[in-house]
């Protein structure tokens, strides 16, 4: 996917649509997409997205989030449902919405023998910028995201980090009013994931640019959005303010790693053990030796817990109690954690395959 994808160039004294503009930045409604060999990755998917907001697509790898990209930036087609961006249908308009948007794929679109500035000014004249409105947003472009000293080197010597920093900027060269970030710190080192964070909370906070979000990251999707939506299976099963997704969840989380050797325990001989007991446990998972299940009183229940799983034999080796996260929404709209969702990180996932 290119950093910015455009059949034309806007037209000139084309300006970014005020975010006070009551229309949605986003309209998605019963999006339906199955590819070949009957992978079904969109199923009925409906969202709107605010103007000015960051609004992240939270779920693990294959499930919709890309393929969402895809249709929204209109590089693809679902098989039913309509959605609009920025004001414009993405089948009857898809030039409109190609010069409203910028698209930051998962994978780096750079020109490794070009340098940054070549790359920045080849996305600029791609939509038709001025020469000196051009010349100006590059080196704005550069200062911001730090790139002024090694603009005159190609990017192949770039690291990781700074080729992601000159993808979101070509991304940003024509003002977009809507960026589309899909999976952006895949691959990133943590001080590299940081800057990145810190940089898309600026885009939203100072330009009223509007951010639609994939992300795998739990703490990406809690630092950065404004509103989450929890995609499962190409369904959206939760979706709100990451404060109000957690405050929906009462009492606390309790997390027991079980010692031993073998590679899993049964659920009936876990739900045996915690039968009972009091306070009551609610929402039990159990995944391999991984038990979580959740509590009105953790500091109360987790003594009574550990104590019944020692009576059936079950040896606890590690117990840890939290307030709600993210990743206890996800458990409890899809049944298992986020990490336990995400395909072996060696091979692509069925969308990455189908798309």
């Amino acid at each position: 996917m290119p950093a910015s994808t455009s059949s034309s160039g806007p037209a000139p004294g084309t300006t970014q649509r005020p975010s006070s503009d009551p229309r949605p930045a986003i309209d998605v409604h019963d999006l339906d997409k199955t590819y070949p060999g009957d992978i079904h990755a969109l199923r009925g998917l409906t969202f709107t997205v605010a103007p000015g907001t960051v609004f992240a697509l939270l779920g693990p790898n294959g499930a919709g989030k890309s393929t969402t990209v895809k249709v929204l930036t209109t590089l693809s087609r679902a098989d039913s449902g309509t959605a609009t961006v920025a004001g414009c249908d993405v089948v009857r308009d898809p030039i409109g919405v190609r010069r409203r948007i910028g698209v930051v794929g998962q994978r780096a679109a750079v020109d490794l023998e070009a340098t940054g500035t070549e790359n920045l000014r080849l996305q600029g004249e791609l939509y038709g910028l001025r020469r000196n409105a051009l010349r100006q947003r590059v080196t704005e472009l550069l200062d911001r995201f730090g790139l002024t000293d090694a603009a005159g080197r190609v990017t192949r010597t770039y690291s990781g980090g700074m080729q992601r920093r000159l993808d979101v900027a070509m991304g940003l060269v024509h003002r977009p009013e809507v960026l589309f970030l899909d999976e952006p710190t895949t691959g990133l080192d943590p001080e590299s994931r940081a800057g990145m964070w810190d940089e898309i909370g600026r885009l939203a906070g100072d330009e009223g640019l509007t951010v639609l979000l994939t992300t795998h990251y739990l703490e990406e999707a809690d630092r950065l959005a404004g509103h989450v939506a929890i995609v499962d299976q190409g369904r959206i099963v939760a979706e709100g303010t990451p404060d109000a997704l957690k405050a929906d969840l009462r009492g606390d989380a309790i997390h027991v790693e079980l010692a031993g050797s073998t590679a899993s325990v049964a659920v009936d001989d876990v739900t045996a053990a915690l039968a009972g007991i009091e306070p009551a446990v609610r929402e039990l998972v159990v995944s391999g030796r991984s038990i979580r299940a959740r509590v009105d009183s953790g500091a109360a229940a987790l003594p009574s817990v550990l104590a019944a799983l020692e009576r059936s034999g079950l040896t606890v080796a590690t117990a840890t109690l939290a307030r709600p996260s993210l990743d206890d929404v996800y458990l409890r709209h899809t049944g298992r954690a986020l990490h336990d969702s995400s395909p072996d990180a060696s091979g692509p996932s069925r969308e990455e395959v189908a798309a």
